[in-house]
């Protein structure tokens, strides 16, 4: 018994240790995190092969606390074990004095996980309830291209398994056969208002689990020895792909070991003053009468990572674009003088899987249209290519785990599904996770399909992200349009070279070829395709085609125009002030989406600078239809090259 009495022994410090230290700060949620004492305590004291000197080492078994709001018993079992916490310019061991530091500004203890604030121990930012499970199993799919064994486990609450991306994460476990990834739903039967639905209970739960294709541990979470059984069982399994996957329901109580704190009420209220004291007492009558045979020969044992691999480098440079497709046979489309943005972007994957093997592709069931596709062409990288079906927040989620497993993830679906996934793309960011979001058939050159089809309001959303400064000193965000194929190419490459998040927006419309294997595309940056002195017309994506019209016409009509291509969000500001200098201080921004995008991110940087700019913006101001062919699509929304000579005559106070 003495295994399971030190298991007691140990989870009852790390709940005391969660009491104090959410005491201490005035917020947190210790009786969540006592719901999870024996849990951690067995994971990181005994089940899991991992280094607290090497927390994230490459091979250790992995802890994703989805339930990120229970992290102070995680924190409490980090301190208890000196795991190294830090930035690479200071790592030290957490000491259980750190402990009373949790949710401070200068702290490594965030509120929830987050491994960019110092805490590497976790892969993800996690606390937004739903996504931990999908996390785990995009660590659980990069371990298994590496032909790593190491384990996930994560730990989702039985209220939060009611948000519909647990059930896109168990589907995708399932697809995957991703035995090496264990879901532990711990069921406390509370939430935060009230007790979970019956619809989460342990029974109904599990009934769910098993009819997904599940084997079903159903175990007292609270039990040392009924955990230890479990834990055993799945890494019997977890190295065979053939093996069902195992999920544990484990019945648990909400602030165990202290009856005066369970029950509803609780939820994120620290007891402080008597309410305190009368629970630490509670604890400790519950651990005299749990450990009495708990002797001082006692101790655990936590095996070691396996030596990892040495990581992986590109072994080449991008080919040119028209290389790449004469090798595809594919030249001649070349020389028809169009080609669609999302199949530039197809023959970019498809390079980049030959040259850097950590690139992985994730889609959402819409490849043949996004041109993902094309990275199976190769048979050597077939293997990773990810199908994620219809469930793009799991994409999302996935692809932030297959980042941290040392993957290049590129997700791609179509720019309005995108949307679905906004607050996993927004963890992913704080995350730190390298993670490449594609969305085809952005804008309204879509057409035929309609507006339930288009995404409009996503360059705005985007360019949002790209104001804020992320963990690395980037932008949170790229945002990138490219406006023909050879900037589709080339992105797509700079994109795998970045370190960081970005978006970009590929067209269905077959456009003009602009440029030339010749021009360079970077981060930040904008082209200028044409030269004159009277007015700026910056455009993004599909609005360069329209802008370039718009020079011609106005150049009969006498008047200069500079057309640049904003291929960037954020862009080159200095660069772009000067060009509108010179030409009068008059800028016409054009984009094919809702405003708050190009065209205020522009506004942002006249503002800032106090001179007499004047800007005018053009985008899409009313809920679009569908139309037959794209051409039309400007037209409906008051976007063609003629409207933009228009605006531009007014702007300068000439009559048309």
């Amino acid at each position: 018994m003495s295994y399971e009495a030190a298991i007691h022994a140990q989870a009852i410090e790390l709940d005391r240790l969660s009491l104090e230290m959410t005491a201490a700060a005035g917020t947190g949620h210790p009786t969540s995190s006592m719901s999870i004492g024996h849990l951690v305590t067995t994971l990181m004291f005994s089940a899991m092969r991992w280094s607290p000197d090497y927390p994230n080492y490459p091979t250790s078994d992995r802890l994703v606390l989805s339930e990120g709001h229970a992290v102070p018993v995680v924190y409490a079992a980090m301190a208890s074990l000196g795991v190294v916490v830090g930035t690479e310019d200071d790592r030290r061991k957490l000491e259980l004095d750190d402990l009373n530091t949790l949710r401070e500004w200068g702290s490594v203890l965030d509120g929830h996980p987050n491994p960019m604030e110092g805490v590497d121990f976790f892969d993800a930012a996690t606390g937004s309830l739903g996504q931990g499970l999908s996390v785990a199993a995009g660590v659980a799919k990069a371990a298994r291209l590496d032909s790593n064994d190491r384990r996930v486990f994560c730990i989702i609450g039985d209220g939060e398994a009611r948000e519909g991306q647990v059930s896109e994460a168990l589907d995708f476990i399932m697809d995957h056969k991703l035995s090496n990834v264990l879901p532990i739903f711990n069921c406390n039967e509370y939430g935060q208002a009230d007790r979970v639905s019956a619809q989460q209970t342990p029974e109904r739960l599990g009934d769910k689990l098993r009819a997904a294709g599940f084997e079903v541990i159903d175990i007292d979470g609270h039990a040392p020895d009924q955990i230890k059984d479990a834990f055993d069982r799945f890494a019997a399994i977890s190295a065979d792909e053939n093996a069902t996957p195992i999920a544990v329901v484990a019945r648990t109580v909400k602030g165990w070991g202290a009856p005066s704190i369970q029950g509803g009420g609780w939820h994120g209220k620290p007891p402080t003053g008597d309410a305190l004291q009368n629970a630490l007492s509670e604890l400790s009558e519950r651990r005299v009468e749990l450990t009495s045979a708990l002797t001082g020969t006692d101790q655990f044992t936590i095996d070691p990572p396996i030596e990892a691999a040495a990581p992986t480098e590109p072994t080449a440079d991008m080919p040119l674009l028209s290389d790449a497709m004469k090798s595809m046979d594919m030249e001649h489309v070349l020389h028809s003088g169009k080609f669609a943005t999302r199949r530039a972007y197809g023959v970019a994957l498809r390079v980049l899987g030959g040259i850097n093997d950590n690139v992985v592709v994730l889609d959402a069931d819409v490849s043949n249209s996004t041109f993902s596709e094309s990275f199976t062409k190769e048979a050597a990288q077939a293997d990773r290519f990810v199908e994620c079906k219809i469930a793009e927040q799991n994409m999302v989620s996935v692809g932030v785990g297959m980042s941290a497993g040392g993957k290049v993830p590129f997700c791609s679906t179509f720019a309005k599904f995108m949307n679905r996934a906004y607050d996993q793309i927004e963890m992913a960011m704080n995350s730190g996770a390298n993670i490449k979001l594609v969305g085809s058939h952005a804008g309204i050159t879509l057409a035929a399909d309609g507006p339930s089809q288009m995404s409009l309001p996503d360059v705005a959303w985007f360019r949002s992200l790209s104001t804020v400064t992320d963990h690395r000193g980037n932008p949170g965000c790229y945002v990138l349009q490219p406006a023909d194929a050879y900037a589709a190419y080339a992105l797509t490459g700079v994109m795998a070279e970045y370190e960081g998040m970005c978006y970009m927006r590929t067209l269905r419309a077959e456009t003009e070829l602009l440029y030339s294997d010749d021009h360079v595309f970077n981060l930040g940056g904008f082209e200028t395709l044409a030269e004159g002195r009277d007015v700026v017309l910056a455009a993004s994506g599909y609005m360069v085609h329209e802008g370039n019209r718009a020079v011609e016409l106005l150049d009969k009509a006498g008047v200069s125009a500079t057309l640049l291509d904003m291929y960037s969000i954020p862009f080159d500001t200095d660069k772009l002030l000067d060009i509108v200098a010179a030409n009068g201080g008059f800028v016409v921004s054009l984009e094919d989406n809702y405003g708050g995008g190009l065209g205020s991110a522009i506004a942002d940087a006249l503002m800032e600078t106090g001179d007499g700019f004047e800007l005018s913006q053009m985008f899409v101001k009313r809920i679009p239809k569908s139309a037959r062919t794209p051409e039309q699509m400007p037209e409906m929304c008051g976007l063609r090259a003629e409207d933009v000579v228009t605006r531009v005559m007014n702007l300068l106070g000439v009559a048309v």
